[in-house]
């Protein structure tokens, strides 16, 4: 058991012998300012404020039934009721020479693990991924790797958007060239299919131009009012919907092409998912969906359309089935079906919410989607709350969302033509401006190691930007912080793990530091501080998968990183007075690498031996 587990058991312990109503399971301990101790408790105010007693008294009727001798050097009641704890010495050397002998590094799994199924990055058939994307990509796959690394069972499913009226734009300007141009159809398909088909849906759809738009000239579309093209559209979306062999073929060639596009780049990007289930497959459930709301009486027809409204059941301002206009509340209704029969994302979302719990009997489902969509999920959970209420309590829905990224001027991040940026076009400039970088500090390197270190460092620098700020924040994204190579970077933490091993490189002693009866002595303040801090990975892990903020992660690395650089600076490592000494450090740097490979690895993020 870790030293915090310690603590936090006896002190739970103490909480029922003091107060045996008491939810002790709550009462936990983190890490605190070290001028204060190690870590902290305020957990004794809550209960005692929930009961009308005095805190600082209650925090001295727990003391008294503590027994942390072996554990902390020292216990004390701060300010209105904090409890603050000190390890002792002897702890904290024995668990640091147990991480060192490889028993563990500073986490341990889950005791009761749980099931979470986690849906992110979800991109659009036919549509160039884009650099919105990295956003739950990264986020979704850091945090389907944390809870996996604790011990929980996590399911990921990739919700790609493979259905939808965008295919009968694309489909009548598709067939339109087969019929008209097929060469020049084949000849794009080969060269550039996603751009392609995002061309289709632009020209089918606003009227845009299009490469070899003249291969085109006279035929049945281009002769057509755009009153006619709609109806067009809409006329071939309703025979693929209605399984049209030949409109059903060209779709799934469209969906066959886009995956080869969603596995280049998610293969670039190190990230895997369980499943990849697309809208389409729960469409065979979305009439039994509607039909079961209207049945029960929780969606009702309006206007030819089909949504669930507003119980009544909260004050109108906090009712998301309704919206205040001109200072009068009306209905804003959770659409399931659309006045022409098709149904809306919320029948869909429901099917699938349905599919997911009877399929993997999730305790958790979240879903990495940004938070322009904060009011469809709030909407979607209390849905399905009202339809099925028994399910509902059994799982806990949680909407992960996340900010904008931005360009230097304030607005959401374009090229300079004011398109959207593609994300492997962010990802191959990453890459080329971290190898010329690589390439002036390191020109003695092969160029294909420092073509490697690149995309190490050029995609760890994309990803780490975006984890590093609060999800929620929108960021301003920006070249030369993302790669520089001092400050809260992937670039500077991938440094110092590299630094890290050039110092073994250079000892040739890496055995020797994990031997089970070297000692590991802590003299230096600045050892002491280093080996507190790796201490607290494992409460790092566990808030990032309790929170679902891996910045918390990021900038945990980020200060390992600071201090193990402080203590290089300090506290000669090949060059100790002794051996003992020596042995000790090198285990402190080993332990240093170690944990900052594996919460690197833990944020997606690579790692090289040499920079």
């Amino acid at each position: 058991m870790l030293p915090h587990q310690q603590i936090e058991s006896a002190l739970q312990a103490a909480v029922r012998a003091v107060l045996p109503d008491a939810d002790a399971a709550a009462v936990l301990v983190r890490p605190c300012d070290p001028k204060f101790g190690d870590y902290q408790s305020n957990a004794l105010m809550a209960l005692a404020k929930a009961r009308k007693l005095n805190p600082r008294q209650l925090a001295t009727d727990v003391l008294a039934r503590l027994d942390l001798a072996a554990v902390c050097e020292k216990v004390e009641i701060a300010g209105a009721g904090f409890l603050n704890f000190r390890l002792s010495s002897c702890l904290l050397t024995q668990t640091l020479a147990a991480a060192a002998r490889g028993e563990h590094l500073f986490f341990d799994q889950a005791a009761q693990p749980k099931t979470v199924v986690i849906d992110f990055s979800s991109p659009n058939v036919a549509k160039p991924m884009h650099v919105g994307h990295i956003r739950s990509t990264g986020i979704g796959d850091a945090l389907q790797r944390t809870l996996r690394l604790l011990g929980h069972r996590v399911i990921s499913d990739n919700h790609i958007g493979d259905w939808g009226t965008q295919f009968g734009y694309i489909l009548v300007v598709w067939k339109d060239f087969q019929k008209n141009a097929p060469a020049a159809l084949q000849r794009h398909l080969e060269s550039d299919p996603i751009g392609t088909m995002g061309a289709f849906y632009k020209y089918g759809r606003v009227a845009g131009q299009i490469n070899d738009y003249e291969d085109l000239e006279g035929s049945d579309w281009v002769q057509s009012t755009p009153e006619v093209q709609d109806q067009l559209a809409r006329a071939e979306l309703v025979k693929l919907q209605a399984g049209d062999p030949e409109n059903t073929a060209i779709w799934k060639e469209m969906i066959r092409l886009s995956q080869v596009q969603f596995e280049a780049i998610y293969a670039r990007l190190g990230v895997k998912f369980d499943f990849a289930l697309g809208e389409s497959f729960y469409n065979p459930w979305l009439g039994e969906v509607v039909a079961d709301l209207l049945t029960r009486g929780i969606a009702r027809e309006s206007e030819g359309a089909v949504g669930v409204f507003s119980d009544g059941s909260v004050p109108p301002k906090e009712d998301v089935f309704l919206v205040n206009r001109d200072g009068e509340w009306i209905p804003d209704p959770a659409l399931v079906r659309k006045s022409d029969g098709g149904f809306n994302y919320m029948a869909t979302d429901l099917a699938t919410l349905d599919y997911r719990l009877k399929t993997w009997k999730p305790d958790e489902i979240v879903y990495v989607v940004d938070d322009r969509q904060a009011g469809h999920f709030k909407k979607l959970f209390l849905t399905f709350a009202r339809w099925q209420p028994d399910a509902a309590k059994q799982v806990k829905l949680v909407h992960v969302g996340f900010g904008k990224i931005m360009g230097d001027d304030g607005k959401p991040f374009k090229t300079r033509s004011g398109d959207t940026v593609k994300l492997g076009d962010l990802l191959a400039e990453a890459e080329e401006r971290a190898f010329k970088i690589v390439s002036e500090k390191s020109s003695e390197l092969p160029e294909a190691q420092r073509k490697e270190i690149a995309r190490v460092i050029g995609l760890g620098a994309v990803k780490y930007a975006d984890l590093l700020p609060n999800r929620q924040s929108d960021y301003i994204f920006s070249w030369d912080k993302m790669l520089a190579l001092l400050g809260n970077t992937a670039p500077y933490l991938q440094y110092a793990y590299a630094r890290i091993k050039s110092i073994f490189r250079k000892a040739e002693a890496q055995s020797a530091i994990r031997n089970p009866q070297s000692a590991i002595a802590l003299a230096a303040p600045e050892e002491l501080a280093l080996a507190k801090h790796l201490l607290n990975f494992g409460l790092t892990l566990e808030a990032v998968a309790e929170e679902l903020r891996p910045n918390y992660l990021c900038n945990y690395l980020f200060e390992l990183a600071v201090h193990f650089s402080r203590f290089f600076e300090n506290c000669p490592v090949l060059k100790a007075d002794d051996a003992p000494t020596r042995a000790s450090r090198l285990a402190l740097c080993d332990l240093t690498a170690r944990v900052l490979k594996q919460g690197l690895d833990t944020l997606g993020i690579e790692v090289v031996e040499q920079m």
